[in-house]
């Protein structure tokens, strides 16, 4: 496997494949750099280098006890970035991963970023409070955490197979297979990564990071996303950011990039090549 290790012991596995202009993806909880096949797939067959790693303790990244904080995610994403030698990268973040490219961007981006992408994303910040009255409670992520230690392979069938993708709702076609891949790639992680991961994407606020980005940004969500509620996120997003537009998709699910790849893959290109 391709790996780095980082300067407190992590050893991060990543894929690099392709030439040209870099873009480099960053995955969702609980998943890995497996959440972006379709993706990586559509542009390094249009001549660009892509590259996704495995957060640590997620995927094919070793399952360090330490660091499972947006600090840190942030500081090995760009571990990576510095290894490979990456300049004028797009970087495209979904979920959790929306935040960790996002604060990447803000703190490390200068000189090295054209362009940013967030699907989904987390930011400015999730759980509810005094000043985000239209955030998600704390009560429900402490639910997360009760489920996942209770059993975390049910939970995770349960996440995929309802509302991530929007699977519960009435009519939706439920695929067998992306339901499956995302426990795949879930229960390919540590746990114990996995239970204080949900720490970091909930409470992590984003709002100075966003303030600070300076590269044309495009937000994309689903206005049915069942996880990352549209209005207390891509709307919000887009108010802070500098040259950001936002597109809202219809009846999209938290899961669009992979259950909606063709419109999304051709929309990410469209704006990477403006």
């Amino acid at each position: 496997m391709t790996t780095i290790t980082t300067k407190d012991g992590a050893e991060i596995y990543f894929k690099d494949w392709g030439s040209g202009q870099p873009v480099m993806f960053h995955h969702g909880w609980p998943l890995s750099a497996d959440d972006w096949d379709a993706q990586m797939l559509f542009f390094v067959n249009r001549g660009y280098r892509v590259i996704a790693h495995d957060r640590r303790g997620h995927g094919r990244s070793s399952q360090i006890s330490t660091g499972h904080t947006m600090e840190q995610y942030v500081l090995d994403a760009l571990a990576v970035a510095e290894h490979l030698g990456l300049s004028d990268t797009v970087h495209i973040g979904h979920s959790t991963g929306g935040g960790e490219a996002a604060s990447y961007v803000a703190r490390f981006g200068k000189g090295r970023v054209a362009k940013l992408i967030m699907v989904a994303a987390v930011p400015p910040i999730m759980v509810k409070s005094d000043s985000n009255p239209d955030g998600t409670p704390l009560e429900v992520f402490d639910d997360f955490r009760k489920h996942l230690a209770a059993n975390r392979s049910q939970f995770y069938y349960d996440v995929a197979s309802g509302p991530f993708y929007g699977y519960n709702r009435e009519g939706a076609e439920v695929s067998r297979g992306i339901i499956e891949n995302w426990w795949r790639q879930g229960m390919m992680g540590s746990a114990l990564a996995h239970y204080e991961g949900i720490k970091a994407f909930s409470e992590t606020d984003f709002t100075e990071d966003l303030k600070n980005i300076d590269v044309p940004t495009l937000i994309l969500q689903g206005d049915d996303d069942q996880v990352v509620p549209i209005e207390a996120s891509g709307m919000l997003s887009s108010k802070l950011i500098k040259n950001a537009s936002l597109k809202i998709y219809k009846g999209y699910s938290h899961g669009l990039l992979t259950t909606n790849a063709d419109e999304l893959n051709a929309d990410m290109l469209a704006f990477i090549e403006s």
